[in-house]
């Protein structure tokens, strides 16, 4: 419980810090999860304070639920199809700021959002911070639910154990109704790079959770304050 509390403690500093990189006249992407949730609250203040932005994109239902009910003005990618700043968290993250999302099953409107952006930042505790991917958190994959058994038997022929998301004992859907295979790869992932093509040449495939090339910045909450990387 006391490590839940700190952890929560550094996810608020990481999105508190994370929201002064906003600026008067932006379009904002907004991120899923915890630490995001953070970052939102932290908008809506500055908001209050006197921020004006153009509007907000959330990357999922719970944000843009979130955001509103804080009156925060939301927009979309029709009128808003390039983004000025997304500030997003990670499930993991590597020295290269190559990410793991989608912990909340959000991972495919918060890779188009983060796309369509000038600037990505990654927000998160310290925890997150890996020396490679995959080795603690298994890998979301989306998956359309037509192909989930011939999909899920090819990621095993890759080497993965496969476990479909659930909820309720139901399976996962998301947003976009699809479902969720979580991949865990024994040894993690060494090249994600070609992880991810192999996973995207798979017919059924929506998207993965690996985030490659897309953060220019982390920041970091921790028992030492706050770390911006790079």
């Amino acid at each position: 419980m006391q490590h839940d509390i700190q952890h929560d403690t550094w996810k608020q500093m990481a999105g508190t810090a994370a929201a002064n990189f906003i600026e008067n006249g932006m379009v904002i992407g907004l991120g899923s999860g915890s630490t995001a949730a953070f970052l939102i609250y932290a908008l809506a203040r500055r908001i209050q304070d006197g921020l004006s932005i153009k509007g907000a994109i959330p990357s999922s239902e719970a944000s843009a639920q979130l955001a509103e009910s804080l009156g925060i003005p939301l927009t979309s990618l029709d009128v808003c199809p390039e983004i000025d700043l997304v500030i997003d968290g990670a499930d993991e993250i590597d020295p290269q700021l190559n990410l793991i999302k989608g912990g909340g099953g959000a991972l495919l409107r918060e890779k188009i959002v983060a796309s369509s952006a000038r600037t990505f930042i990654v927000v998160a505790d310290i925890s997150k911070q890996v020396s490679q991917l995959g080795l603690r958190m298994p890998l979301p994959v989306e998956v359309i639910p037509f192909a989930l058994a011939p999909v899920r038997r090819r990621l095993e022929a890759l080497g993965a154990a496969v476990q479909p998301r659930l909820l309720a004992n139901q399976l996962y859907i998301t947003d976009n109704h699809n479902v969720i295979l979580d991949c865990t790869f024994p040894g993690g992932i060494a090249d994600p790079a070609s992880r991810d093509a192999r996973l995207h040449s798979i017919v059924g495939v929506v998207e993965t959770g690996l985030f490659l090339h897309m953060a220019q910045k982390a920041v970091l909450g921790s028992s030492e304050g706050v770390k911006v990387l790079p």
